[in-house]
C-alpha cells in the first residue's frame, strides 16, 4: 500500500469505523448539535467499545431528538423509561440520566460564553492540537488538557466526563489531531 494512501491502523476494521475515521475523526466541528451529540455518545460508550456506539448511532438519535440539548434537558422520568426500553441504544439508566444532566449544563455553558463550541475551544486558545504519533501504541488516553478540561466540566454539573472521556471527545470534535503520522487524513503542518 502507498504511503500516502495509508490510514489508522483502528480504522482499517470495519466500514463503519472507516466512514467515521475518514469523515469526522479529528475534523475540526463548531457545530453544537454536533458538539452535544459527541458528548453524549462518548460518555455511552464508557466501559464499552467505540464501534458499539457508532453501531447504535442512528438509533440514538432517533431516540434523542437528534441531539437538539434543549429538548433533551426537558426529558422527564416517562422519557428515561422508555429510553431505558429501548433495546437501540445503551440502556444504563446512570447514562440516560447524565444525558439530561449534561443536556442542562450544555445550555448553561451556551448562555455564559455565548455556544459550547466558544467554552470547549477556550481551553487552546482556539489552536488545533495535532500530535505527531507514529505508532497506535503511543497515542494517550488522557492528557493534562482533558484533564484540565474534565475538572472543569465536572465542577459544573457534568457526568461521563472523565479525562479519558473527554480526550476521545477533543479528538472526535477536531480539537486535537491524533491521525498517525502515515494517514492521509493528518492536518498537515502550516
Amino acid at each position: 500500500m502507498a504511503e500516502s494512501s495509508r490510514i489508522c491502523d483502528w480504522a482499517v476494521g470495519s466500514d463503519i469505523e472507516r466512514k467515521y475515521h475518514d469523515n469526522e475523526w479529528s475534523v475540526e466541528n463548531h457545530d453544537e448539535r454536533y458538539l452535544f451529540e459527541m458528548l453524549i455518545l462518548e460518555g455511552a460508550q464508557a466501559g464499552l467499545s467505540w464501534i458499539t456506539i457508532l453501531k447504535k448511532r442512528d438509533n440514538y438519535k432517533k431516540a434523542y431528538d437528534n441531539f437538539e440539548p434543549s429538548i433533551v434537558a426537558k426529558y422527564d422520568e416517562d422519557k428515561i423509561e422508555e429510553l431505558m426500553q429501548n433495546e437501540g441504544i445503551v440502556r444504563n439508566r446512570r447514562k440516560i440520566a447524565s444525558s439530561i444532566k449534561n443536556a442542562k449544563e450544555f445550555l448553561n455553558i451556551q448562555k455564559e460564553f455565548g455556544s459550547f463550541d466558544k467554552y470547549i475551544w477556550s481551553f487552546t486558545n482556539n489552536e488545533k492540537i495535532v500530535n505527531n504519533w507514529e505508532n497506535i501504541e503511543d497515542v494517550p488516553a488522557s492528557s493534562e488538557l482533558s484533564v484540565k478540561i474534565s475538572k472543569d466540566l465536572k465542577k459544573r454539573g457534568f457526568n461521563f466526563v472523565g479525562d479519558k472521556i473527554i480526550y476521545s471527545y477533543l479528538q472526535a470534535i477536531g480539537v486535537i489531531d491524533d491521525h498517525l503520522v502515515y494517514c492521509k487524513y493528518k492536518t498537515k503542518s502550516q
